[in-house]
């Protein structure tokens, strides 16, 4: 049986669902007045915490990444999770299917029970969220770069950062880069379950990028939600690395 470890970032209190493969671990514990009781701190071991409003939940994958060990990763947000029911729900302008509380009754309509996770978690090398087409969403982008770009309170600029970054470190991901930003497809909201192997894999590649687009960028007179750039930048490595992956391996995705 693997050893599956589902991190869900919070950083306040909220409904615990009773699943031995879920884990809620407070982002930013560093910089908080107090600790939660009763879950996981990104703040101990090796880490990140202080980084938290602009590495965003991205803390709780570094500090997976270096003190956690299992057979499969993941990261759900505590106001979001997957669907592991075979149900097709309908879904928002912006691609997600909305509930007003997530509660036990939630909690049995998506099948996020134990068993139902593990059945559809094992085998797999990679689940993610699907694949969303953003000209389907309310407004006029045309690309996933033209998503950035038209952001609310973000820099292009940093787009563009990144895209130095990985031409110079990973030239082997370029060319999906480049396919994924002309493109309209992109998986949303940071949110997946690997493998060990593809996780270490992974969290390496995204934390040499994102170091080193630190080192370039001037966030200095950023406003709060621009200086989450890193975490905008994940997500959209997240996609670049799925969309590679996907290409050039024989993985169960």
């Amino acid at each position: 049986m693997s050893d599956i470890k589902i991190l869900v970032a919070t950083h306040k209190e909220f409904y615990r669902p009773e699943n031995p493969l879920i884990f809620q671990v407070q982002v930013g514990s560093a910089l908080a007045d107090h600790h939660i009781e009763g879950i996981l701190h990104d703040d101990e071991g090796e880490n990140i915490s202080k980084k938290n409003r602009s590495y965003c939940e991205l803390t709780a994958q570094y500090w997976a990444w270096k003190n956690l060990d299992a057979d499969y990763y993941g990261f759900f947000h505590y106001r979001r999770y997957m669907n592991f029911s075979k149900e097709k729900y309908l879904l928002d302008c912006w691609q997600n299917v909305c509930e007003e509380f997530l509660d036990k009754k939630s909690v049995k309509k998506y099948k996020i029970d134990d068993e139902t996770m593990r059945r559809e978690i094992e085998g797999y090398d990679l689940v993610i969220t699907e694949e969303k087409d953003i000209t389907k969403m309310p407004v006029n982008d045309r690309t996933v770069y033209d998503q950035y770009k038209n952001g609310n309170q973000l820099h292009v600029k940093d787009l563009d950062i990144m895209r130095e970054v990985v031409k110079e470190k990973y030239p082997e991901y370029v060319d999906d880069m480049e396919s994924y930003l002309k493109g309209k497809m992109t998986c949303l909201c940071n949110m997946y379950i690997m493998k060990k192997d593809l996780f270490q894999e992974y969290a390496a590649w995204l934390f040499d990028i994102l170091g080193e687009c630190e080192k370039r960028m001037d966030m200095s007179d950023y406003s709060i939600e621009a200086l989450r750039t890193p975490g905008h930048l994940a997500e959209r490595l997240l996609s670049i690395f799925y969309f590679h992956v996907k290409r050039t391996r024989n993985l169960k995705i």
